[in-house]
């Protein structure tokens, strides 16, 4: 054997234990998983659920929570008023959440069709049960009783109070007021949509595909094939190469007359749900409980911005597709793709989640801990479980990370909540919270671990504030806990972290070279955070058209195409031009999780622009801040008012009026 085909085969041992020594959790993300034999261990089921062992388990579990669910609703309706009411409420909630939200994730990411068949029955099947007990008359009278009930009410604490009433909110937007007919027009809506959510969420994640013969031979190898067939699953906005990003982008984003309709009769059936239920629009109804309140609001906000961006960002009316295309690569190759191939070595995924427990264990006391699965407990070899520890409170529950690339996994970075935590009154334990992080990374290979650009390590940092607000937002009730929070506050702690994913005081403790162990200097971090200030006019801009375009999809009907809406928005709130023959709506996921409150993300980078510089800006890594935001906003999860946090009121002074919230987003 040649000495350079020796030294080519112990390589990577050279990397992984000679030049830099990882962290037990750093090791678990820098290494390939061993496959284990399973072969004499007890199969625990899909998130230790015994009988999600196998696709039938999924009608058991359902079954099940049915059961349970008849026999709460008769407890309820029966038992006085008085905090237990709430209580029981809650189970009843959480018996069906567990079941729904676990559903709801392994439909879009297990790999065994069989699995995710039978998680989408499940899914509907659930959703049906939740839409009637909305509707229930009976029920919702138990919970009335209980808020009329002044000398009652008065006994109960804050969160109960809040509990109760955001249940009452639920009832109220459901049509509980209607007559039985309307009640059950109501249903048959919500179980429509349902359908219609689902098959759009699927369509606007499948690639698109053209003949091999329609494209340059020369740009094949960019794309993956199927016989005689491209398939395009995305826009490639990280190519150097600009034939092969104008030819993603066109065909991505071509349109498909199924998924358009689709769209179409999704937005007709959520007005049509928000007229019989007594809004204007389905906006204004799904705008009730956040911190905006109304459409008006939100689209002052967008103009507001929009005018405050207006000097500094501005395109002639006449630019050509092209000249977008070199436009929009020179602001995202320079703001994120800062020469990759220099930045990416000290970004090892290993590296990355030693920084995060760093961070984590010097903000808030708490250690991330690699554990090993049990058998049947995940759903692919390469998904790793964390176990979320603090130093004196204990174990905080338990992170999935599906962090890598496989065939139908859909390529977007999402946090699920798969159960949510609550103090169990029948037990006298507290409900440890299970959530996934689903990334789209690429694996370690025989010579390197997995590299992140600087844009996946800052979406890595941003998806695990998701994660911590889920650990520490330890409510009572799993009603409101963690993320579970109004839309346009629950992306706060996410965006908040991208705040430290940028600050070199931060960065200093976990970027290292991954073969010589060797600190990223200074200067490429002061050079990474003035390149986000590249374009990011336009960037915020882009994010206003989406809100505005959410908006418009989501008020009064208008009696043209979702692509001719999208035109006139463009058109207004942005200052590039539409390029004929495409569709973006289509590839527009957020329509369905996010339908009417996509404005949260621009919202919430204003509130976590404020949080940093109120609390971390002069030390990121101060514990008695951590500990301060900790306790005053992230511990409330859904729980209290946004606007009556003690931290939030600090915010909100700088905040409002909306004129003063048009400062913040230049510091993106």
């Amino acid at each position: 054997m040649s000495s350079k085909s020796l030294l080519h085969w112990i390589w990577p041992s050279i990397w992984r234990r000679n030049v830099t020594t990882w962290s037990p959790v750093g090791a678990a993300f820098n290494a390939k998983p061993h496959r284990r034999l399973e072969l004499f261990e007890k199969n625990v089921g899909l998130f230790g659920v015994p009988e999600l062992s196998s696709p039938a388990g999924f009608e058991v579990t359902t079954k099940r929570a049915l059961k349970d669910t008849r026999e709460l609703v008769d407890k309820v309706c029966s038992s006085p008023p008085g905090a237990v009411t709430v209580e029981t409420f809650d189970q009843l909630s959480d018996g069906l959440c567990k079941v729904a939200d676990l559903a709801d994730f392994v439909k879009v990411a297990h790999p065994d069709p069989s699995f995710r068949e039978a998680a989408e029955k499940t899914c509907i099947e659930i959703g049906t049960v939740v839409e009637k007990l909305n509707t229930n008359v009976d029920l919702c009278r138990s919970l009335k009783n209980l808020l009329d009930n002044k000398e009652v009410l008065a006994q109960l604490d804050p969160e109960t109070r809040k509990v109760a009433e955001l249940f009452m909110f639920d009832f109220a937007i459901s049509g509980i007021h209607l007559d039985e007919k309307l009640r059950k027009e109501a249903v048959k809506l919500h179980v429509k949509l349902l359908d219609l959510n689902n098959e759009f969420l699927m369509g606007s994640h499948l690639p698109n595909r053209i003949a091999k013969s329609a494209i340059p031979e020369h740009i094949h190898c960019h794309f993956a094939t199927e016989g005689s067939f491209i398939q395009i699953g995305g826009l490639h906005a990280e190519s150097s190469n600009d034939l092969v990003r104008e030819v993603a982008y066109r065909i991505f984003l071509y349109p498909n007359s199924d998924l358009m309709e689709c769209l179409e009769e999704l937005l007709k059936c959520r007005n049509k749900l928000a007229k019989l239920v007594g809004y204007e629009s389905y906006a204004h109804r799904a705008l009730q409980g956040t911190m905006a309140k109304t459409p008006e609001t939100v689209m002052n906000f967008l103009q507001l911005l929009t005018d405050k961006l207006s000097e500094r960002y501005t395109l002639p009316k006449s630019t050509e597709f092209a000249e977008v295309f070199v436009i929009l690569w020179l602001c995202f190759g320079y703001r994120y793709n800062i020469e990759p191939s220099l930045y990416s070595p000290y970004f090892s995924l290993g590296s990355c989640m030693e920084g995060l427990n760093s961070l984590f264990t010097q903000l808030y006391g708490v250690s991330i801990m690699s554990e090993h699965p049990s058998a049947g407990e995940v759903w692919n070899d390469d998904v790793r479980k964390l176990a979320v520890v603090h130093e004196t409170e204990g174990l905080l529950g338990y992170i999935y990370c599906d962090f890598f690339h496989r065939a139908n996994k859909p390529h977007q970075d999402c946090h699920f909540t798969i159960r949510g935590g609550r103090q169990c009154q029948e037990s006298g334990q507290y409900q440890l919270p299970l959530v996934v992080l689903m990334l789209s990374l690429p694996h370690p290979t025989k010579s390197a671990p997995t590299l992140l650009t600087p844009s996946m390590m800052e979406n890595l940092f941003h998806e695990m504030g998701h994660a911590m607000h889920s650990m520490l937002g330890r409510t009572r009730y799993q009603h409101t806990t963690g993320t579970r929070c109004a839309t346009d506050f629950a992306e706060v702690p996410s965006i908040l972290m991208e705040y430290f994913a940028t600050d070199y005081r931060v960065v200093n403790q976990f970027a290292r070279h991954y073969q010589t162990g060797q600190p990223l200097p200074q200067s490429m971090v002061a050079r990474l955070c003035e390149s986000k200030k590249v374009c990011g006019a336009a960037d915020t801009q882009l994010q206003i058209f989406y809100s505005a375009l959410d908006q418009m999809y989501h008020g009064k009907p208008q009696n043209r195409s979702t692509t001719d809406i999208l035109k006139d928005m463009q058109q207004k709130f942005y200052g590039l031009p539409y390029t004929p023959n495409t569709a973006w709506q289509l590839r527009f996921s957020h329509l369905i999780g996010y339908g009417a409150k996509y404005y949260s993300y621009l919202m919430s980078r204003a509130v976590a622009s404020m949080v940093w510089k109120q609390c971390f800006v002069q030390d990121p890594l101060n514990r008695d801040m951590g500990e301060r935001y900790r306790r005053e906003m992230l511990a409330h999860g859904g729980g209290k008012e946004p606007m009556l946090m003690k931290l939030q009121k600090v915010v909100t002074t700088y905040m409002f009026p909306l004129t003063k919230i048009c400062s913040v987003p230049q510091n993106i």
